[in-house]
């Protein structure tokens, strides 16, 4: 099942409730919110789907997840970090999605896992060949997949418990005030764009937590090694932004660049399955990175 909760945004007048969450929120399409048995609560209470919406309503959704779509092998050079027969460990290509979705029906880190391992990656959930964790599509560097169902619970246990120690590399715009720092600001799905994510109302949204260290800065740029607390969807681009220093090359919440997202998963530390102490996996800086500097120093 997938849940949306929010409040309705400024419209003109009363709007049916299956317009808005149509051509508002576009969470669905008229015809997914049938096919998808969507349901609905107004301030706490059930509602049919003809029932008008008004600004500054709560909204309680609910529908049903669509179907996982069939993996297909596919043969796409992966740069391979760590393999032991259990677990995988990849330096992930800017602009590959994690797995197949709408606008991404293949190659993608999914489809070259089930190509590379076969049977083993087959045998895990549909449509996730093992991953564990994700990376947005634009975002480079280290992820993780399991290649038997026992690795993969015993390392997705690790994500769940928070005791996965990830770091990010980040070029952003502008320098922050302080050399170093927590952000602590909850975020949700902002309801204008549910492509996006924002700070949450007080009591809303969910924690999420990001420390920072600058390591340097020039031309009204910095590179940030940065470090969540929290794995949220976008964390470390909106809570970037939201210090004034969005993630250069970030079309979503800053500028596009042509070289592209400045973000880049630089190390992953984790205990694999029959380890004690943890396993440091690291991928260096990418190309994109020295190439982003230099045209800075050039201008």
């Amino acid at each position: 099942m997938e849940r949306f909760s929010g409040m309705v945004g400024p419209c003109s007048g009363p709007l049916r409730l299956d317009r808005y969450v149509a051509e508002q929120l576009k969470l669905l399409s008229r015809s997914q919110i049938k096919s998808r048995a969507l349901s609905a609560e107004i301030n706490g209470k059930t509602v049919k789907l003809s029932k008008p919406v008004r600004s500054g309503d709560r909204l309680e959704l609910v529908w049903q997840s669509a179907a996982p779509a069939s993996l297909e092998a596919e043969d796409i050079p992966l740069d391979i970090l760590y393999e032991d027969g259990r677990v995988v460990a990849i330096n992930k290509a800017p602009g590959m999605a994690v797995h197949p979705g709408a606008g991404n029906p293949g190659g993608t880190v999914a489809n070259a896992l089930l190509f590379r391992y076969g049977a083993a990656a087959a045998l895990m959930p549909p449509g996730r060949a093992g991953l564990v964790h994700r990376l947005d599509k634009d975002t480079s560097g280290v992820l993780v997949a399991a290649l038997d169902e026992r690795a993969l619970e015993f390392l997705a246990a690790q994500f769940r418990a928070r005791t996965v120690q990830k770091r990010y590399a980040a070029i952003v715009r502008g320098v922050p005030r302080e050399p170093e720092g927590c952000i602590s600001l909850p975020l949700a799905r902002d309801p204008r764009d549910r492509k996006r994510f924002a700070a949450a109302a007080a009591g809303k949204g969910k924690a999420a937590q990001t420390l920072y260290r600058l390591i340097r800065s020039w031309d009204g740029h910095a590179l940030l090694l940065v470090r969540p607390r929290t794995g949220r969807t976008h964390q470390i681009r909106v809570h970037l932004a939201s210090i004034g220093c969005p993630v250069a090359g970030d079309p979503v919440y800053g500028r596009s660049h042509p070289l592209g997202l400045m973000l880049h998963a630089y190390s992953l530390e984790i205990v694999l399955p029959g380890g004690e102490a943890p396993s440091l996996f690291k991928a260096p800086l990418p190309s994109r990175f020295r190439d982003f500097t230099g045209f800075l120093n050039a201008r």
